[in-house]
């Protein structure tokens, strides 16, 4: 049985605090959960470790969540990960949530050289292996609550099954309709929303193209995206319909209004991430204006 934990309804998941000291990191840390976000949500690929940065991110705030969205299995064994998990949740309890997933080939394959041929079932053996491990630290009875990345209707029923819910990223709210619908009533269900908080369309869609642009090349996306509807021509030109669709542009509460249509086709806390032409600017302005608008 895992432990409850309360992230609030909206979180924060970006990418860029990689890119800057973290001394700045801790800043903008304690500033978000001064501004009332739920949760901090960070990924992992080529940049630093995602379960250290969650031991800083929650040393530099008192009430904030941090989650990992996600971490990848094939980076780390499974007693590894969960040491690290209890780790984390008897320092910092009830505010550590877990992410996991199975990354992309291109990640596994081409970056770490390991074999992705069976996804789905590494997955279960890791979620096996990770409740069988010993641990020997000082720890609460039960585990530290855990989702997966989920897409296909496959990780979806998995996640129901094996962990306490699902992290789906680069959907739609249909997605997350069809997510809860396996998931269960009972599951935990946080989709991550893109959004370019800019009323001139032309801009907006071109800060969004840029940015979807690589999770286009890889399949777990397109493949979801086709099971959405979406064709190959949506994907290789990232038509308008396509860039809509999966990123909401405009003002405040445009992007409000997405996040609602979320939480009414099912979703428990949505991961807004707010999108920026250069990567090393922090949209720290966006992160305050849409904390008013969602928090109010």
């Amino acid at each position: 049985m895992a432990h409850s934990i309360d992230i609030g309804t909206v979180g924060v998941w970006t990418s860029l605090l990689d890119l800057h000291p973290t001394a700045r990191v801790r800043e903008v840390v304690a500033e978000l959960d001064e501004l009332g976000w739920g949760c901090l949500w960070r990924p992992e690929s080529t940049g630093r470790d995602p379960l250290v940065t969650a031991a800083l991110w929650l040393d530099a705030c008192p009430r904030m969540a941090v989650a990992t969205g996600i971490a990848q299995t094939y980076a780390r064994h499974p007693l590894t990960t969960m040491a690290a998990s209890r780790t984390l949740d008897e320092a910092f309890p009830g505010r550590f949530l877990l992410g996991l997933g199975v990354s992309h080939a291109p990640m596994v394959e081409g970056v770490r050289g390991l074999d992705y041929s069976t996804p789905l079932a590494d997955m279960s053996a890791y979620l096996d292996a990770m409740d069988s491990a010993p641990f020997t630290g000082l720890a609460d009875e039960g585990r530290p609550p855990r989702i997966l990345a989920a897409l296909g209707p496959k990780m979806l029923a998995l996640s129901a099954e094996k962990a306490d819910g699902a992290h789906p990223y680069f959907t739609t709210p249909e997605h997350t309709a069809r997510a809860r619908a396996i998931l269960g009533p009972d599951k935990f269900l946080a989709p991550e929303q893109m959004v370019v908080l800019d009323t001139d369309p032309d801009r907006a869609r071109r800060v969004a193209r840029s940015n979807m642009a690589r999770y286009l090349k890889l399949p777990n996306y397109t493949r979801n995206l086709m099971r959405l509807g979406f064709t190959e021509q949506d994907i290789t030109e990232i038509s308008d319909r396509l860039v809509d669709a999966i990123v909401s542009l405009g003002d405040v509460e445009r992007i409000v209004a997405r996040v609602r249509e979320h939480f009414e086709a099912g979703a428990d806390h949505v991961c807004v991430q707010a999108l920026v032409e250069d990567p090393t600017d922090l949209p720290v302005d966006d992160w305050r204006r849409l904390a008013d608008a969602l928090m109010s």
